[in-house]
């Protein structure tokens, strides 16, 4: 049975991705392939936000070389379309040149825009996010999604009413006349990729999750993480880099508030991971990095994909 193309590696936040993908590729090397890591994630992209976003640093390149990373300066705008017409130009680039993607992301929105041919709408009109963001820091997640339950119930059900990020789009797209309600089944979830695709779902036991997720947040602090957040908003941090995990409460300082909203992001993950069509899930409790590159490989040898 022949392999997949494409290697993507999805989970949630402190799963490990990176660790993951490094151990793959030193083992697709042993086997004579040249492996070369894509970013599916929605603020790697910028400069300057390196630490807060967990970007693969000079050690983790020098072992695996990473696309699609810290390439866009953090006052510019960027969208899920912009992202998917760079991201299945890299891909085509690499298989072009004989090498093997590895499609490493968090964001599950990305993951399926490097992966498949999805119908993304424009973004915003100048100014309509800006509002949408404002009543945000007025009325906070819940109030907000209030608003839309009022306006679109079928699209608040679809929505965690903590979910500020999805919230305010739902909303533009609202005032835009974008926003329908669903007719048959989302392209989100099909099985339909652009090339054959082994997609890997990496999850985790959730108190060890959580505990990883606490590690995290805090060396992102001790590695200067405030000292970043404070420069990028001096900078003047478009509305799209501050949705980084944690910018706005670290320029507070509330360092615990951060764990939180990471926590809850790693939940949301998850459910658009149970979602997804023809992943292979590993349950990566108790693994090493080493151990689930094995499992990983073990199912791109067997020929699995989409």
């Amino acid at each position: 049975m022949p392999r997949a193309q494409v290697i993507a590696l999805f989970g949630p936040t402190g799963v490990g991705k990176t660790e993951v993908a490094i151990e793959l590729a030193r083992r697709l090397r042993e086997l004579g392939e040249r492996p070369v890591a894509v970013s599916a994630d929605a603020l790697q992209v910028y400069q300057g936000l390196e630490v807060l976003t967990g970007v693969a640093g000079p050690r983790e390149r020098a072992a695996l070389e990473h696309r699609l990373i810290s390439f866009l300066p953090v006052d510019a705008r960027f969208s899920a379309g912009e992202y998917a017409a760079l991201a299945h130009a890299e891909i085509d680039a690499r298989l072009a040149a004989g090498e093997r993607p590895i499609v490493v992301g968090g964001t599950g929105l990305y993951l399926r825009a490097a992966l498949t041919d999805l119908s993304l709408r424009p973004p915003p009109d100048a100014g309509v996010r800006e509002r949408w963001l404002s009543e945000l820091a007025l009325r906070g997640p819940g109030g907000l999604h209030g608003v839309l339950r009022e306006r679109a119930p079928w699209a608040a059900a679809r929505i965690d009413p903590g979910d500020r990020q999805r919230i305010v789009r739902a909303l533009e797209l609202l005032d835009a006349g974008e926003l329908e309600p669903p007719s048959g089944d989302s392209e989100l979830w099909t099985d339909a990729f652009r090339h054959p695709t082994l997609l890997v779902g990496l999850v985790m036991e959730r108190a060890e999750l959580y505990a990883r997720i606490e590690a995290r947040v805090e060396a992102m602090v001790a590695a200067g993480a405030e000292a970043e957040v404070r420069r990028a908003s001096a900078a003047g941090a478009s509305v799209t880099a501050r949705r980084a995990l944690g910018f706005d409460e670290i320029l507070i300082g509330d360092v615990e508030a951060m764990k939180r909203r990471t926590r809850n992001y790693a939940r949301r993950q998850l459910t658009w991971m149970r979602k997804l069509a023809a992943v292979e899930v590993l349950d990566t409790t108790g693994w090493t990095a080493a151990q689930t590159a094995e499992a990983a490989l073990a199912r791109w040898l067997e020929g699995r994909a989409a």
